[in-house]
């Protein structure tokens, strides 16, 4: 596989907020974003997605969600009004001039792609991997962990569930403060929104994985939906070379 070097970039959000993003490869424009407590770097380069898509002949761009990776990690609860990483989706869309162009996520880098899609975002094909429809219907029921996660850092068992999400927040350099703000902005999508995105739309999810509920069901609702399963959990199947393949075939199809 070519060696595709990496390109960082940063741009003004809505709100004067600084962020970054990542581009690998040249081609078709492609955005992935990443899931909750993660980096571009951790879910898409890392294990070799974005060398995959990029040979392939897709520009590959990489937000750093806002609060996570080199994108700024502002401790103002005002930086995190409801929406706002959909809000900064948008931004970055409409910074690059994409109009052409697809569009991705991993778990809350799904959800935000189904916020987007439910604001206006008008990709030619969409992605939703590691998010089940509990995860969209009623957000609060992860962010309660996440939140119990966040404020009580060292006191977990070693091995238990709560354990190895620090163990993976320490491994991302993550700021718990940051992170903890941005479960104030998540938004529920009704049913029937998602029942209106006309996109063809692939859901993608380890056979393990239900911390999110079913992402059939998600494929299912869908008007254009289908549904691919690939080895793993929640915290192994984007370490997958299978993830990278399901994308790549659909984006193909």
């Amino acid at each position: 596989m070519a060696d595709f070097p990496t390109e960082t970039h940063r741009f003004t959000s809505f709100d004067g907020v600084e962020l970054a993003w990542h581009e690998v490869g040249k081609g078709r424009p492609l955005v992935l974003i990443h899931g909750y407590f993660s980096t571009a770097f951790v879910n898409w380069i890392k294990y070799g997605h974005a060398a995959v898509l990029a040979e392939a002949g897709f520009r590959v761009i990489l937000p750093d969600l806002r609060a996570h990776g080199e994108s700024a990690k502002p401790h103002d609860p005002a930086a995190y009004p409801p929406d706002v990483l959909m809000r900064d989706g948008m931004a970055l869309i409409e910074h690059l001039g994409l109009s052409d162009y697809d569009l991705g996520g991993y778990s809350l880098g799904a959800r935000t792609v189904v916020r987007m899609l439910a604001n206006g975002a008008a990709p030619r094909r969409a992605a939703l991997c590691g998010m089940g429809l509990s995860g969209l219907l009623a957000t609060e029921g992860r962010g309660g962990y996440f939140r119990r996660v966040l404020t009580n850092l060292g006191s977990f068992e070693r091995g238990s569930t709560e354990w190895m999400t620090e163990a993976f927040l320490k491994t991302t350099k993550g700021d718990p403060e940051a992170l903890l703000l941005i479960l104030q902005t998540f938004v529920d999508t009704p049913r029937e929104k998602i029942a209106a995105m006309t996109q063809p739309t692939v859901v993608i999810a380890g056979a393990e994985d239900f911390d999110n509920g079913s992402a059939q069901e998600v494929a299912d609702l869908l008007p254009d939906g289908r549904f691919v399963e690939i080895p793993g959990n929640h915290m192994s199947a984007v370490s997958r070379p299978e993830l990278a393949a399901a994308i790549l075939a659909f984006l193909r199809d």
